[in-house]
């Protein structure tokens, strides 16, 4: 079957699946556990709900007008909550914090976003309400190594990853990638079930200019051990793996590189700023530096604050100290397709997937 008819049969079979799921509910009611029509509409409508309206996709226009607004849920209003950090400031309708924005501010802006899309998301930071949203929107699964801080559909090692060649089409991997071993296995196995075209938005602490291990044992707030502290140099890493990789970037964050000074006079004391703007200056990074929001734009969605700066590339960022963000967009596989076993990922779960679809 080609790409073409592949993507026309998994739109009509996510409208199909979709439909068929609406129907079950008016005939058999909502799934054990699962809140009713009416109880789900009154938490929608609740101030500070967690939950992004399903009838409002990704793909529809950001709202007009200059206030606040969430890249993932749609929320205008005055004010972010929380202070002005990357990680405390949250969206008071669905939760996403800045680093959720800016991935989802990418996620929108690199890839063609429609509902016939098959990603899984690593370790999800956000609940129930932006997962069912999210699996509304695509065909949408979620993986964690454990199954313990992160609850998932799939229990996948980057390492080792138990699904076929070619079968995803967007993989999120946000603050995931410092808690494995094998960073080089990891990135094999991502790039082997990536099909054709896919895309890898991936996020990474960045704590300093170069990739090194911690210098002493380090645990993140779910008691994950942290193996590696990445660096600039992760971009490398993705092309000598197959990826075409952008180091996306927020335009202050270009702006402070490109200036050869630090516009920052003080940081949180895990990030050593002076070194990670030296590290985006060295090996012409600053050139892979793509800057994907204006300072307007990215005070608008929350993405820049005081307190904290982000770093990603071809997949996504990470840094926490004190500016804006940056992620890594891994995209366009050049490889050709590879054979893969019949069926397809969707099988694993063909109570919630047609089979075949992925196929």
């Amino acid at each position: 079957m080609t790409t073409d008819l592949r993507r026309i049969a998994r739109t009509v079979a996510a409208s199909s699946y979709r439909k068929a799921g609406e129907v079950g509910r008016r005939v058999f009611g909502a799934p054990a556990g699962e809140a009713p029509d009416a109880a789900r509409q009154a938490v929608a409508a609740a101030p500070g709900a967690l939950l992004p309206d399903p009838s409002t996709p990704p793909w529809t226009p950001m709202p007009d007008g200059d206030g606040p607004v969430c890249p993932v849920c749609r929320w205008q209003g005055e004010s972010f909550s929380g202070s002005a950090h990357v990680e405390l400031s949250q969206c008071p309708a669905c939760g996403a914090n800045g680093r959720d924005r800016f991935l989802h501010w990418c996620l929108a802006d690199r890839v063609a976003l429609h509902p016939a899309l098959r990603v899984i998301e690593c370790s999800p930071r956000l609940g129930e309400g932006y997962r069912s949203a999210m699996a509304t929107w695509f065909f949408y699964r979620t993986s964690d190594y454990d199954l313990s801080a992160h609850r998932g559909n799939l229990q996948l090692d980057l390492q080792n990853i138990d699904l076929p060649d070619a079968c995803l089409d967007v993989l999120l991997c946000a603050h995931v990638l410092e808690h494995v071993p094998d960073t080089d296995k990891a990135l094999a196995e991502i790039r082997r079930v990536l099909a054709p075209g896919g895309h890898l938005l991936l996020q990474v602490p960045v704590l300093q200019g170069r990739t090194a291990p911690p210098t002493e044992p380090e645990f993140h707030g779910d008691n994950t051990p942290v193996f590696w502290r990445f660096g600039f140099d992760l971009t490398s890493r993705l092309r000598h793996h197959g990826f075409t990789a952008d180091l996306l970037c927020t335009a202050e964050f270009a702006d402070a590189v490109a200036s050869g000074s630090n516009p920052w006079s003080t940081w949180a004391g895990a990030f050593d700023v002076p070194d990670i703007l030296d590290g985006a200056r060295r090996d012409a990074v600053a050139s892979d530096l793509e800057p994907i929001a204006d300072r307007t734009t990215a005070a608008r969605v929350g993405i820049v604050s005081r307190s904290s700066l982000n770093c990603g590339s071809g997949a996504r960022w990470a840094m926490a100290a004190r500016m804006a963000s940056v992620p890594w967009v891994s995209t366009r596989l050049t490889r050709g397709c590879r054979s893969r076993p019949a069926g397809s990922w969707a099988s694993m779960n063909a109570t919630s997937s047609p089979l075949g679809v992925f196929a």
